[in-house]
């Protein structure tokens, strides 16, 4: 696979994750769209590394572990809104504002 068709396809994948995050109302899906696009931000850097060194699966490592600690206190946070409201629908999130 050459370098460009890696980019080619992280772009796609970046753009459905940004559809998905602006279309759809559900936490959970809201949830696998960013980390779609978390993971096709590391297909970038793993892509640009082969042409720079090994510097970009520092950042892969580092964005792996950013998007794990973020699953895991988003989950956190829809168990405690589904437990709540008994939905994960995101208008129910503006409700904790008050």
């Amino acid at each position: 696979m050459m370098i460009g068709d890696a980019l080619i396809v992280s772009a796609i994948l970046f753009c459905i994750g940004v559809v998905g995050v602006l279309t759809r109302r559900n936490a959970i899906i809201l949830f696998m769209c960013v980390e779609l696009m978390l993971n096709a931000v590391n297909l970038s850097f793993v892509a640009f590394a082969k042409l720079h060194g090994v510097g970009g699966h520092v950042f892969v490592i580092m964005v792996m572990t950013i998007a794990a600690a973020e699953a895991a206190v988003g989950l956190a946070i829809v168990i405690s809104v589904f437990r709540h409201f008994g939905a994960v629908d995101l208008q129910n999130l503006k409700l904790l504002r008050r």
